[in-house]
């Protein structure tokens, strides 16, 4: 299992709207990405700026896999209203992913 974590930013004051968002995430959404192998995920915030961790097979597949996913396509419209656009991808990223240099188990 891979451990990823990758950065996404929130509109300026998104913020609140997009925690009550998450307190009440879609049963259909949680199973998806259960389905499809994401655990251990979590999502942090400090301000505008979020950290989200997760592990999983393979990322890439596994995003390949539900990125069409009706349930998923719905839930990233609903989202999308509190994310400010993607900056600083490199090639080939889907978001800003970060590299882990220390890990303690």
């Amino acid at each position: 299992m891979q451990r990823v974590a990758f950065l996404l930013r929130l509109k300026n004051g998104a913020g609140p709207a997009y925690d009550k968002a998450h307190k009440s995430v879609w049963p259909e959404m949680l199973d998806l990405l259960k389905r499809a192998g994401i655990s251990e995920y979590s999502i942090f915030r400090r301000d505008d700026l979020l950290v989200l961790t997760m592990r999983v097979e393979d990322f890439e597949a596994t995003w390949s896999r539900i990125e069409n996913d009706p349930v998923n396509v719905r839930w990233q419209r609903a989202m999308s209203e509190f994310f400010a656009p993607l900056e600083d991808l490199r090639l080939g990223e889907r978001f800003p992913m970060m590299e882990e240099v220390f890990y303690l188990a």
